[in-house]
Protein backbone atom coordinates (compact mmCIF):
# COMPACT_ATOMS: atom_id res chain seq x y z
CA UNK A 1 0.00 0.00 0.00
CA UNK A 2 1.49 3.38 -1.04
CA UNK A 3 0.95 6.62 0.74
CA UNK A 4 2.65 10.24 1.04
CA UNK A 5 4.89 10.76 3.58
CA UNK A 6 6.86 14.24 4.69
CA UNK A 7 10.27 14.21 4.38
CA UNK A 8 11.83 18.07 3.43
CA UNK A 9 10.58 20.78 4.73
CA UNK A 10 9.89 24.13 3.08
CA UNK A 11 12.73 25.88 4.06
CA UNK A 12 15.20 23.03 4.21
CA UNK A 13 14.17 22.75 0.44
CA UNK A 14 14.42 26.60 -0.24
CA UNK A 15 17.84 26.53 1.10
CA UNK A 16 19.14 23.35 -1.05
CA UNK A 17 18.06 24.98 -4.42
CA UNK A 18 19.38 28.43 -3.77
CA UNK A 19 23.06 26.98 -2.49
CA UNK A 20 23.08 24.66 -5.42
CA UNK A 21 23.30 27.25 -8.24
CA UNK A 22 25.26 29.84 -5.79
CA UNK A 23 28.17 27.48 -5.14
CA UNK A 24 28.08 27.13 -8.78
CA UNK A 25 28.75 30.23 -9.52
CA UNK A 26 31.52 30.64 -6.86
CA UNK A 27 33.33 27.77 -8.48
CA UNK A 28 33.15 29.15 -11.35
CA UNK A 29 34.35 33.03 -10.42
CA UNK A 30 37.10 31.23 -8.47
CA UNK A 31 38.10 29.67 -11.31
CA UNK A 32 39.04 32.53 -13.57
CA UNK A 33 40.71 34.41 -10.48
CA UNK A 34 42.96 31.42 -10.05
CA UNK A 35 44.33 31.58 -14.18
CA UNK A 36 46.26 34.74 -12.26
CA UNK A 37 48.01 32.52 -10.55
CA UNK A 38 48.22 28.90 -10.99
CA UNK A 39 50.90 28.00 -8.59
CA UNK A 40 49.27 25.04 -7.30
CA UNK A 41 51.38 21.77 -9.01
CA UNK A 42 52.57 18.13 -7.53
CA UNK A 43 56.73 18.41 -7.44
CA UNK A 44 58.50 14.88 -6.61
CA UNK A 45 61.88 17.10 -6.41
CA UNK A 46 62.16 19.63 -8.86
CA UNK A 47 60.14 17.60 -11.49
CA UNK A 48 56.60 18.67 -11.38
CA UNK A 49 53.87 15.54 -11.87
CA UNK A 50 50.37 17.63 -12.09
CA UNK A 51 49.52 20.97 -12.44
CA UNK A 52 46.39 22.29 -11.67
CA UNK A 53 45.56 23.54 -14.78
CA UNK A 54 46.72 23.04 -18.00
CA UNK A 55 46.56 25.93 -19.96
CA UNK A 56 44.15 23.78 -22.58
CA UNK A 57 41.58 23.61 -19.52
CA UNK A 58 41.52 27.35 -19.41
CA UNK A 59 41.00 28.26 -23.19
CA UNK A 60 38.59 25.46 -23.60
CA UNK A 61 36.34 26.50 -20.88
CA UNK A 62 37.22 30.45 -21.78
CA UNK A 63 38.49 31.04 -18.54
CA UNK A 64 41.72 33.14 -19.33
CA UNK A 65 42.16 36.54 -18.74
CA UNK A 66 38.85 37.58 -16.83
CA UNK A 67 40.28 38.33 -13.58
CA UNK A 68 38.11 41.16 -12.53
CA UNK A 69 35.12 40.04 -14.01
CA UNK A 70 35.93 36.87 -11.56
CA UNK A 71 36.57 39.01 -8.42
CA UNK A 72 33.32 40.55 -8.93
CA UNK A 73 31.06 37.54 -9.13
CA UNK A 74 33.30 35.97 -6.40
CA UNK A 75 33.30 39.20 -3.79
CA UNK A 76 29.13 39.82 -5.02
CA UNK A 77 27.90 35.71 -4.52
CA UNK A 78 29.92 34.83 -1.36
CA UNK A 79 27.65 37.06 0.88
CA UNK A 80 24.43 35.36 -0.31
CA UNK A 81 26.46 31.84 0.14
CA UNK A 82 27.44 33.18 3.92
CA UNK A 83 23.62 33.99 4.45
CA UNK A 84 22.21 31.11 3.16
CA UNK A 85 24.71 29.22 5.10
CA UNK A 86 24.10 31.10 8.15
CA UNK A 87 20.57 30.48 8.16
CA UNK A 88 20.88 27.00 6.90
CA UNK A 89 22.91 26.34 9.93
CA UNK A 90 20.44 28.44 12.21
CA UNK A 91 17.07 26.48 11.07
CA UNK A 92 18.67 23.21 11.34
CA UNK A 93 19.47 24.05 15.11
CA UNK A 94 16.37 25.33 16.20
CA UNK A 95 13.86 23.42 14.16
CA UNK A 96 15.14 20.39 15.12
CA UNK A 97 16.70 18.98 12.27
CA UNK A 98 19.94 18.64 13.22
CA UNK A 99 18.31 15.20 15.65
CA UNK A 100 18.01 13.90 11.56
CA UNK A 101 21.55 15.76 10.26
CA UNK A 102 24.33 15.40 12.75
CA UNK A 103 26.19 12.08 12.93
CA UNK A 104 25.63 9.79 15.98
CA UNK A 105 28.18 7.12 17.62
CA UNK A 106 26.67 4.42 15.25
CA UNK A 107 27.02 6.71 12.04
CA UNK A 108 30.96 5.58 10.96
CA UNK A 109 29.89 1.75 11.11
CA UNK A 110 26.53 2.24 9.01
CA UNK A 111 28.71 4.83 6.50
CA UNK A 112 31.66 1.71 5.98
CA UNK A 113 28.23 -0.31 5.65
CA UNK A 114 26.94 1.65 2.87
CA UNK A 115 30.11 2.05 0.83
CA UNK A 116 29.92 -1.56 0.94
CA UNK A 117 26.44 -1.79 -0.21
CA UNK A 118 26.99 0.77 -3.20
CA UNK A 119 30.41 -0.35 -3.95
CA UNK A 120 28.13 -3.99 -4.28
CA UNK A 121 30.85 -6.20 -2.47
CA UNK A 122 28.03 -7.03 0.74
CA UNK A 123 24.60 -6.40 0.97
CA UNK A 124 23.33 -5.84 4.39
CA UNK A 125 20.69 -8.64 5.76
CA UNK A 126 19.34 -7.12 8.45
CA UNK A 127 16.49 -4.25 8.45
CA UNK A 128 15.69 -1.85 10.78
CA UNK A 129 12.30 -1.11 12.45
CA UNK A 130 11.42 1.54 9.66
CA UNK A 131 12.43 -0.76 7.08
CA UNK A 132 10.49 -3.95 8.43
CA UNK A 133 6.98 -1.09 8.85
CA UNK A 134 7.48 0.43 5.20
CA UNK A 135 8.57 -2.46 3.77
CA UNK A 136 8.72 -0.70 0.08
CA UNK A 137 11.24 1.10 0.74
CA UNK A 138 14.60 1.84 -1.05
CA UNK A 139 16.80 0.57 1.80
CA UNK A 140 14.60 -2.42 2.47
CA UNK A 141 14.09 -2.95 -1.20
CA UNK A 142 17.37 -3.07 -2.08
CA UNK A 143 19.04 -4.79 0.96
CA UNK A 144 20.73 -1.58 2.14
CA UNK A 145 22.22 -1.00 5.56
CA UNK A 146 19.37 0.36 7.93
CA UNK A 147 18.58 4.34 7.75
CA UNK A 148 16.24 6.67 8.80
CA UNK A 149 15.49 10.10 7.06
CA UNK A 150 19.59 9.93 6.13
CA UNK A 151 21.93 7.24 6.24
CA UNK A 152 25.20 7.12 8.36
CA UNK A 153 27.25 8.34 5.13
CA UNK A 154 24.94 11.01 4.53
CA UNK A 155 24.97 12.59 7.70
CA UNK A 156 29.13 12.51 7.55
CA UNK A 157 28.96 14.16 4.69
CA UNK A 158 25.94 16.85 4.78
CA UNK A 159 27.56 17.80 8.41
CA UNK A 160 31.34 17.54 6.48
CA UNK A 161 29.65 20.59 3.92
CA UNK A 162 28.45 22.74 6.68
CA UNK A 163 32.24 22.08 8.24
CA UNK A 164 33.44 23.06 4.77
CA UNK A 165 31.78 25.83 4.08
CA UNK A 166 32.45 27.44 7.08
CA UNK A 167 36.63 27.16 6.56
CA UNK A 168 35.51 28.32 3.15
CA UNK A 169 34.23 31.30 4.38
CA UNK A 170 36.96 32.02 6.94
CA UNK A 171 39.70 31.16 4.60
CA UNK A 172 38.21 33.66 2.07
CA UNK A 173 38.39 36.29 4.37
CA UNK A 174 42.04 35.63 5.20
CA UNK A 175 43.21 35.70 1.73
CA UNK A 176 40.41 38.57 0.82
CA UNK A 177 41.38 40.67 3.55
CA UNK A 178 45.33 39.40 4.90
CA UNK A 179 46.07 42.46 6.55
CA UNK A 180 43.16 43.35 7.89
CA UNK A 181 42.28 39.47 9.25
CA UNK A 182 46.02 39.22 9.91
CA UNK A 183 44.89 37.35 12.96
CA UNK A 184 43.01 35.46 10.88
CA UNK A 185 45.52 34.28 8.25
CA UNK A 186 47.83 33.42 10.84
CA UNK A 187 45.42 31.10 11.93
CA UNK A 188 45.68 29.06 9.40
CA UNK A 189 49.28 28.94 9.21
CA UNK A 190 50.02 31.85 6.49
CA UNK A 191 48.66 33.69 3.40
CA UNK A 192 49.41 30.98 1.26
CA UNK A 193 48.53 28.20 3.75
CA UNK A 194 45.27 29.70 3.50
CA UNK A 195 45.25 30.05 0.02
CA UNK A 196 45.89 26.12 -0.24
CA UNK A 197 43.02 25.13 2.32
CA UNK A 198 40.83 27.37 0.36
CA UNK A 199 41.69 25.53 -2.62
CA UNK A 200 41.67 22.04 -1.41
CA UNK A 201 38.35 23.05 -0.14
CA UNK A 202 37.22 24.17 -3.61
CA UNK A 203 38.16 20.36 -4.83
CA UNK A 204 36.22 18.51 -2.09
CA UNK A 205 33.23 20.58 -3.22
CA UNK A 206 33.46 19.29 -6.85
CA UNK A 207 34.12 16.50 -5.59
CA UNK A 208 30.89 15.99 -3.54
CA UNK A 209 28.56 17.47 -6.16
CA UNK A 210 29.57 15.04 -8.80
CA UNK A 211 28.93 11.72 -5.92
CA UNK A 212 25.93 13.44 -4.84
CA UNK A 213 24.37 13.66 -7.99
CA UNK A 214 25.83 10.22 -8.73
CA UNK A 215 24.00 9.45 -5.71
CA UNK A 216 20.50 11.26 -6.26
CA UNK A 217 20.36 9.28 -10.20
CA UNK A 218 20.73 5.56 -8.26
CA UNK A 219 18.19 6.61 -5.66
CA UNK A 220 16.00 7.23 -8.33
CA UNK A 221 13.16 10.18 -8.73
CA UNK A 222 11.21 9.13 -5.82
CA UNK A 223 14.31 10.59 -3.63
CA UNK A 224 14.43 13.81 -6.20
CA UNK A 225 10.50 14.44 -5.84
CA UNK A 226 11.19 14.79 -2.01
CA UNK A 227 13.37 17.31 -2.58
CA UNK A 228 11.48 19.37 -5.10
CA UNK A 229 8.42 18.52 -3.42
CA UNK A 230 8.75 17.39 0.14
CA UNK A 231 6.88 14.27 -0.03
CA UNK A 232 8.02 11.01 -0.39
CA UNK A 233 5.86 7.98 -1.62
CA UNK A 234 6.42 5.23 0.00
CA UNK A 235 5.23 1.70 0.51
CA UNK A 236 3.75 0.35 3.74
CA UNK A 237 3.62 -2.97 4.08
CA UNK A 238 -0.17 -4.15 5.48
CA UNK A 239 -0.85 -5.08 8.71
CA UNK A 240 -0.52 -8.88 10.08
CA UNK A 241 -3.42 -10.49 9.64
CA UNK A 242 -4.82 -11.98 12.66
CA UNK A 243 -7.25 -15.00 12.36
CA UNK A 244 -9.30 -15.53 15.26
CA UNK A 245 -9.69 -19.14 16.46
CA UNK A 246 -12.62 -20.34 18.76
CA UNK A 247 -10.89 -21.95 21.53
CA UNK A 248 -12.74 -24.56 23.33
CA UNK A 249 -12.72 -24.79 27.58
CA UNK A 250 -11.39 -27.84 28.48
CA UNK A 251 -14.12 -29.02 30.88
CA UNK A 252 -14.08 -28.47 34.28
CA UNK A 253 -13.53 -31.90 36.86
CA UNK A 254 -16.98 -32.58 38.11
CA UNK A 255 -17.01 -31.53 42.34
CA UNK A 256 -17.57 -34.95 43.82
CA UNK A 257 -20.72 -35.70 44.89
CA UNK A 258 -22.71 -37.78 47.30
CA UNK A 259 -23.63 -41.17 46.27
CA UNK A 260 -27.32 -41.28 45.83
CA UNK A 261 -29.16 -43.55 47.99
CA UNK A 262 -31.16 -46.71 46.84
CA UNK A 263 -34.81 -46.02 46.36
CA UNK A 264 -35.92 -47.64 49.97
CA UNK A 265 -38.83 -49.51 49.40
CA UNK A 266 -42.07 -47.69 51.47
CA UNK A 267 -42.64 -50.04 54.45
CA UNK A 268 -46.63 -50.79 54.02
CA UNK A 269 -48.75 -50.67 57.63
CA UNK A 270 -49.63 -54.51 58.33
CA UNK A 271 -52.68 -55.68 57.19
CA UNK A 272 -55.22 -55.73 60.31
CA UNK A 273 -58.70 -57.12 60.38
CA UNK A 274 -60.62 -54.50 61.65
CA UNK A 275 -62.89 -55.31 64.87
CA UNK A 276 -66.49 -55.10 63.62
CA UNK A 277 -68.70 -53.28 66.07
CA UNK A 278 -71.33 -56.07 68.16
CA UNK A 279 -74.50 -56.42 65.91
CA UNK A 280 -76.98 -54.07 67.79
CA UNK A 281 -80.13 -55.49 68.26
CA UNK A 282 -83.20 -54.61 66.30
CA UNK A 283 -84.76 -51.90 67.60
CA UNK A 284 -88.12 -52.70 69.47
CA UNK A 285 -91.04 -52.72 66.88
CA UNK A 286 -93.31 -49.65 67.39
CA UNK A 287 -96.64 -50.10 67.92
CA UNK A 288 -98.68 -47.31 66.49
CA UNK A 289 -102.37 -46.62 67.39
CA UNK A 290 -104.85 -47.72 65.46
CA UNK A 291 -107.61 -45.56 64.47
CA UNK A 292 -111.36 -46.79 64.81
CA UNK A 293 -112.89 -47.31 61.53
CA UNK A 294 -116.31 -45.96 61.38
CA UNK A 295 -118.40 -48.48 59.11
Amino acid sequence: MKKLVPKHPLAIRWMHWINFPVLFVMIWSGMLIYWANDVFKIHLGHNIIFSFFPDGFYKTLHLSRRLAEGMAFHFIFMWVFFLNGLAYVLYTLFSGEWRYLFPNKHSFKEAWQVLLHDLHIRKHSRRSTSASLVDGSDSARSGAPPQGKFNGAQKIAYTGIIVMGLGSVLTGLAIYKPIQFQWLCLCFGGYAAARIIHFILTLLYCIFFLVHVFQVILAGWNNFRAMVTGWEVVNIAPPPVVVATATVPAPLAAAPTAPTPAPSTPIEPPLTTPISDPVAPPPPPVDHPQTPSHE
